[in-house]
């Protein structure tokens, strides 16, 4: 049987508490506007009907243009009400197309639904569980648990941020995620203490808010630093005097400290093998009594002022 389409007054309809988008960017909404303006509304609203008025499932962003049009009149599709879990639930599944959903207000409203589903269970919902409930991925919920666990400071700068035109933004989800993952190796290898590693990774923020920082993924060299540091390829302390120059200097890069330390680490780790390599090779010519003469004469002269160059500056 098809679903009938009714008209009702902008007016008898509302919000829906339950809707995990709280963004609507004006800019966004003024193209919208002119687009209803011109030709109405051509997809119903889906609503519920509670007591003597109507609850928005989907449809907001149109519901907000034509009460500010002024329309008497916008086509509704009813749905019978859900309880909570139910519209959360179907809010989710009705948005999980859409693209412009912001991260932080999504990441919100699953924690409310986990909290809902564990009230039903009466127990934790596993992460398959929150999955299903919510039409994710298991790695999408990873990823907005891990939202959900930044700290407070950041997710109040964030929603301030959300509120901006998206031209405007300087600072995004991933920009904090990433600084945040890329502290935290560090000092999980006890290469920073806990206080430094907030510092760092209020600075890599800050970098991030003032676009010193241009990729998102630049704080991931972090975890290769530390890595090399665990391995013995850097030293502690020369990945500390990174460090510490990224917290201390507002123009300084992952990317500088991270060439700076691990990749002449590198390179001295590649010119040590060459240097084993090559006295292996010297000392057999050695053994044999060769005579060193012509081209490998210079070249060795060559070299051996080279390496006295090396040896007095060190």
């Amino acid at each position: 049987m098809a679903e009938t389409v009714r008209l009702v007054a902008p007016a008898t309809i509302q919000k829906n508490p339950e809707n995990p988008r709280l963004i609507f960017r004006s800019d966004e909404l003024a193209s919208l506007e002119k687009s209803i303006k011109e030709q109405g509304i051509l997809v119903p609203l889906t609503v519920y009907e509670d007591k003597s008025y109507f609850v928005i499932l989907d449809g907001e962003r149109r519901w907000r243009c034509a009460t500010k049009l002024g329309l008497a009149r916008v086509p509704v599709i009813v749905q019978p009400k859900p309880d909570r879990l139910q519209n959360i639930m179907m809010m989710f599944a009705i948005h999980k197309a859409r693209a412009d959903w912001d991260p932080l207000p999504t990441a919100m409203k699953l924690d409310q639904l986990r909290g809902v589903l564990e009230e039903r269970y009466g127990r934790a919902p596993t992460e398959i569980e929150l999955a299903a409930a919510a039409s994710m991925d298991r790695g999408e919920v990873r990823r907005n648990l891990r939202i959900l666990a930044l700290p407070e400071r950041y997710k109040r700068e964030l929603m301030a941020e959300l509120e901006k035109p998206r031209p405007q933004q300087t600072l995004t989800v991933d920009n904090i995620l990433e600084s945040v993952k890329g502290a935290s190796s560090l000092r999980k290898r006890d290469i920073i203490t806990a206080s430094e590693e907030r510092q760092l990774s209020e600075a890599l923020v800050d970098k991030f808010r003032r676009r010193k920082l241009s990729s998102t993924v630049e704080p991931r060299l972090l975890p290769k630093m530390s890595r090399a540091v665990e391995r013995g390829d850097v030293s502690v302390q020369a990945a500390r005097t990174a460090i510490k120059r990224l917290v201390e200097d507002p123009d300084y890069t992952v990317k500088t400290a991270y060439s700076r330390v691990v990749e002449i680490s590198d390179l001295t780790h590649g010119a040590e093998t060459q240097a084993e390599r090559l006295a292996t090779r010297l000392q057999e010519l050695q053994e044999r009594e060769v005579e060193v003469s012509g081209g490998l004469r210079t070249s060795l002269l060559s070299l051996r002022r080279l390496i006295s160059s090396i040896l007095r500056d060190a």
